[in-house]
């Protein structure tokens, strides 16, 4: 099964705030959404972590 479970990590202040898949085949590129930040208290760019 080529889809994968990823974790999306808080570009700020590096907190692991939330958990998505994705298809590694077709979307080989790491994602980046724009999400809320608890710990920020405020919306802040994600990324996908390592």
């Amino acid at each position: 099964m080529p889809r994968e479970n990823i974790t999306f990590k808080c570009s700020e202040c590096g907190e692991e705030n939330y958990i998505g898949t994705r298809n590694k085949r077709t979307h080989t590129e790491k994602m980046e959404i724009k999400k809320y930040c608890s710990r920020c208290n405020k919306v802040t760019l994600h990324k996908e972590k390592k």
